[in-house]
């Protein structure tokens, strides 16, 4: 049902291929939030932004975009997403003052001063073709082209992996602004979770096309916690309770909900961040005890 409160409205999306289904994602993001999508490769997560964007067909479920069906009412959808792909969309003959004069035309509310705005402040040649453009400099034009419609919501495929330093800290930032007004959205699909420490409010977490976890961000230390001791301290009962386990040859950690924390004697208790829920998430799907590395250095 249609709900002004929400950005992003997915409901039992499932998309088949041959070996691999998205099985039944659903999730929503509140305006003025900004939730990060994680998972390994092959999760899902390009698959769905790509429903999100009806790049391509779905086999069931349903996508709202500000109340608007992501299929019936597109166009009008569109118009208030931005857009940031993992691979870049820039043909290579071409140059960002044309795809600014393209863009001009598409989008309703282009603000060409705004978009001159972050070329600048990136540094971005005008008339240079962008096969002579590198990849953080092609990542930083689309960024800019996304931005400068003023759009309601970003949706955002690994953005920050090509960028140096300080770009990474500027998009950041302008992200954490896009939401301020607590009108806007951003999904934001990533493998630097230290990004997403520092900007997400919540998260959703894909595992083999299936979400295991959505919640907001403070959410997780409520739930979960990070353990470590002495592998005496685990047995076959208590390990069973745990949602990932790595193991040294003395020592382990561990990430377990907080309402098992007393079958567990002599550990530490640790909060955990977003990379402990989603590596602890992956190793116990797989049902894999992870090697230590290095020295046992827990206690």
């Amino acid at each position: 049902m249609m709900n002004n409160r929400y950005a992003l409205e997915v409901e039992n999306v499932t998309k088949k291929y041959e070996g691999f289904t998205l099985d039944k994602v659903s999730f929503s993001i509140e305006k003025g939030m900004v939730m990060g999508l994680v998972g390994e490769n092959g999760a899902g997560k390009t698959t769905l932004i790509k429903l999100i964007l009806n790049a391509m067909d779905r086999n069931e479920g349903n996508i709202r975009i500000f109340g608007m069906d992501n299929i019936k009412e597109e166009v009008e959808a569109k118009e208030r997403i931005g857009y940031v792909s993992d691979e870049d969309f820039l043909l290579v003959n071409s140059n960002i003052k044309k795809y600014a004069k393209a863009f001009a035309h598409v989008y309703k509310n282009w603000d060409q001063e705004l978009f001159e705005k972050y070329a600048r402040m990136w540094k971005l040649p005008a008339k240079k073709k962008f096969s002579e453009y590198s990849k953080g400099m092609k990542t930083k034009a689309m960024l800019a082209l996304a931005l400068a419609h003023h759009p309601d919501m970003l949706i955002l495929d690994e953005p920050t992996a090509g960028l140096d330093p300080v770009a990474r800290i500027e998009v950041l930032d302008i992200l954490r602004e896009i939401v301020e007004e607590g009108e806007r959205a951003v999904l934001f699909s990533t493998h630097i979770t230290g990004d997403l420490d520092k900007i997400a409010d919540s998260v959703t977490l894909l595992i083999d096309g299936k979400v295991t976890e959505s919640m907001a961000i403070d959410k997780i230390e409520d739930k979960y916690a990070v353990i470590s001791g002495n592998l005496a301290s685990l047995d076959s009962s208590n390990t069973k309770l745990c949602t990932g386990v790595r193991r040294g040859t003395q020592n382990f950690e561990a990430l377990v909900k907080r309402e098992y924390l007393d079958r567990f004697e002599n550990v530490s208790v640790h909060t955990p961040n977003i990379e402990n829920l989603l590596t602890f998430s992956i190793w116990g799907h797989r049902d894999e005890i992870v090697e230590l590395g290095g020295e046992d250095n827990n206690g």
